[in-house]
């Protein structure tokens, strides 16, 4: 399968990557540093040989960076899935955060799925299949301190996830949201959260492969996960 993955060069969208390499997928990757992203396919390539790994920087807030991966994508042919998983957070409130803080969100939160997902969508149509998962988040569903325009942004990207879900019917391609609470990864490096408090990126990663398994009757909708011992 042809597996198209955005922020990929660590964290979840790593994890991500890693658990589709596994199955000796053809991956497609992208993100901003360049050097972490070659680290990361040597990394992975080195860990399952089996697998076919093409990288692109891409900056994912700017729509022609995101146009030109897509077109890049489309000339191997057509993508089995996408997991729009490219993110930022900054932290702050809606009364005394940057006043760019919010067109930031939405661009690299929301616009970048939307972008990439109506160019590469046509190809899914015209096969009849095709899954994408969305990665929003839980600060999709409940607002929490310090979330400001970043959950503005993630509430948003759920609901281009609803829509798109609902339009995508009658084309058998299936759409999934997907709302994770914390789970460690390299930002979390340094903040004095125990690792054990929160959940792996693998986690994630597993649930979002299992839900790419299933019969074509059958889709998931919503994959909402938390640490065992509830949000921070």
């Amino acid at each position: 399968m042809n597996v198209v993955i955005t922020g990929a060069s660590k964290g979840l969208g790593k994890a991500f990557a890693k658990q589709f390499a596994a199955s000796g997928n053809t991956l497609f990757l992208c993100a901003r540093n360049g050097q972490q992203l070659t680290e990361t396919s040597e990394e992975i390539k080195g860990q399952f040989p089996t697998c076919t790994i093409h990288t692109k920087v891409v900056d994912m807030s700017i729509k022609a960076d995101v146009l030109e991966f897509a077109t890049f994508c489309l000339e191997f042919g057509m993508p089995d899935i996408l997991i729009n998983n490219a993110g930022q957070f900054v932290p702050g409130s809606v009364y005394n955060e940057a006043a760019t803080t919010l067109e930031k969100m939405i661009e690299t939160n929301l616009y970048s799925a939307y972008h990439l997902t109506r160019v590469l969508l046509p190809k899914m149509m015209e096969q009849q299949k095709g899954h994408v998962f969305n990665i929003c988040s839980i600060a999709s569903l409940q607002a929490y301190s310090n979330g400001g325009s970043y959950s503005i942004s993630k509430f948003a990207m759920l609901g281009f996830s609803k829509n798109l879900r609902e339009e995508m019917k009658p084309h058998n391609i299936k759409v999934t949201s997907v709302m994770p609470g914390a789970a460690y990864t390299d930002s979390w490096i340094g903040s004095g959260v125990d690792e054990q408090r929160i959940m792996e990126a693998d986690d994630v990663a597993k649930m979002v492969y299992a839900a790419s398994l299933l019969s074509p009757q059958a889709c998931v909708e919503e994959i909402v996960m938390r640490p065992q011992l509830g949000d921070l």
